[in-house]
């Protein structure tokens, strides 16, 4: 680094001082983190845990009967249904989103981040908040993506921000909410400039902590501070192989509880009770972030869902969900929490739920 200038505000990669990972110890750099013979137990347990409940899942509403009088409750049916709904819709985004973060760990330059993108903190925020437009995966995928950036090097603020815009800042996403909405309500406006300011907002928080690694937890920290002098060896392919299994074992265990637990919460809530909240503005907002947060829609396909409550539930109220559940719902937190602390999720999701409940409030008040 002898001879470079630091950025103005920053350190010489254009980076907040002591924000990224490791900071104040080691400059960031490409770690390919691959399983070792002693984490082989470990990833066998988790690929055999997430397999194991997936199965358990789909063999118990397969041979459950059809009718509440053979035996099994309607509610019982009705929660493995939904259960395995939002695993198989997810599913495909999240191993899209492994292969996309072992294609950037392992194949991608280890410069080419700090070349493209720009110096300054904000505007290197900005720029990772359209990165969704590069590569439209949906919340759930986004989160191993997340993972490979973070392990690339980039800053915690960076990738957090990245995670929350991306869902909605995406070609798949903008399309699929103007054949559903249209121009006309400010719904598909909402949505982009609220997402927008949103991720950013929530990244320029988090660039304030001044030790963002404390916000990883300790096994995906660890991940991030593998000793130099012990890089990984191998063809590309082989490691790119044993990163996908350890990916896997990660991330697949916490999308099948998360699933789980969205149809428990789906099966327990009644929607009719939450269409009776359409008309108040200001229930109306709370009663759709309910609603985003608990069924857990991939936010490629909720503007169809909730096209169906737009006669009953005021603009504003839409615009709140459309924007809190492609951000938080009880699905993604099960996946962040591979990744990030219980402390710095409910940060987030405070911070996010007041933001769509001012903006759903005002929306409302000047429909």
């Amino acid at each position: 680094m002898t001879g470079t200038a630091a950025a103005p505000g920053g350190s010489p990669d254009g980076r907040d001082p002591g924000t990224s990972v490791g900071a104040g110890r080691r400059p960031p750099r490409t770690l390919d983190v691959v399983p070792t013979r002693r984490a082989a137990p470990r990833l066998a347990t988790g690929l055999t845990a997430g397999v194991a409940l997936a199965v358990v899942l789909l063999t118990l509403r397969v041979l459950s009967p059809q009718t509440p009088s053979e035996g099994v409750p309607e509610q019982m049916r009705d929660f493995f249904t939904l259960s395995i709904s939002v695993l198989v819709e997810s599913l495909p985004f999240v191993f899209l989103g492994v292969i996309l973060s072992i294609a950037v760990r392992i194949f991608v330059p280890e410069t080419l981040f700090t070349r493209l993108l720009p110096t300054h903190p904000v505007a290197r925020r900005a720029a990772m908040s359209l990165l969704g437009v590069l590569l439209p995966v949906c919340e759930c995928g986004n989160v191993p993506l997340a993972r490979g950036l973070l392990l690339k090097g980039l800053s915690v603020s960076e990738a957090m921000t990245f995670l929350l815009a991306a869902p909605i800042l995406n070609p798949v996403t903008i399309i699929t909410t103007y054949q559903a909405f249209g121009w006309d309500n400010g719904i598909l406006v909402g949505r982009i400039v609220g997402g927008f300011v949103i991720a950013n907002l929530i990244g320029w928080l988090f660039s304030l902590h001044p030790h963002q690694e404390r916000l990883l937890t300790p096994r995906f920290e660890s991940a991030c501070r593998m000793d130099h002098d012990h890089p990984q060896q191998g063809a590309r392919m082989r490691r790119s192989v044993l990163a996908f299994a350890e990916e896997t074992s990660t991330m697949l265990p916490a999308l099948v509880v998360g699933s789980a637990i969205a149809g428990a919460i789906q099966v327990g809530v009644s929607c009719e009770t939450l269409a009776t909240l359409g008309g108040n503005p200001v229930l109306s907002v709370l009663a759709l972030m309910a609603l985003a947060f608990i069924i857990a829609i991939c936010s490629n396909v909720d503007a169809f869902f909730i096209l169906s409550f737009g006669s009953t539930f005021l603009p504003g109220s839409i615009v709140a969900f459309l924007l809190f559940g492609a951000m938080v719902d009880v699905k993604m937190l099960a996946l962040l929490r591979t990744t990030f602390t219980a402390a710095a999720l409910v940060r987030v999701t405070a911070t996010v739920g007041l933001c769509c409940l001012v903006l759903g409030l005002g929306v409302n008040l000047l429909a």
